[in-house]
């Protein structure tokens, strides 16, 4: 399952696009729900400015040795610069949007 959604196309988004990889394992509750809350987040936060890939690891195995990722779901921010990781299934917004790095709308 590498399912798309959001904003931007990927390898041609534009340098204010956020890159959003959220690792799986599977349709499991936990995944489900961190992409329900990853995209409820992003488009309250980042309204056309992001890019969501899911990568299912039952699916591609390989793909979780390139963002060393030990637990699942994982968010990884891929742009904008640094790297950052988030473990979880995204329930707390607050703590997703200091993980992020992303200010909250007042």
């Amino acid at each position: 399952m590498r399912r798309k959604a959001g904003g931007g196309p990927g390898k041609n988004a534009k340098p204010d696009t956020w890159e959003l990889r959220l690792y799986v394992a599977g349709q499991t509750p936990k995944s489900l729900a961190a992409f329900a809350n990853l995209k409820k987040i992003c488009e309250e936060h980042l309204k056309g400015k992001y890019h969501i890939e899911v990568v299912d690891l039952l699916k591609n195995p390989q793909l979780a040795s390139g963002d060393q990722i030990l637990a699942i779901p994982t968010l990884v921010r891929k742009l904008p610069p640094p790297i950052k990781k988030i473990i979880g299934d995204l329930s707390n917004t607050l703590r997703v949007l200091v993980g992020l790095d992303v200010r909250p709308k007042t």
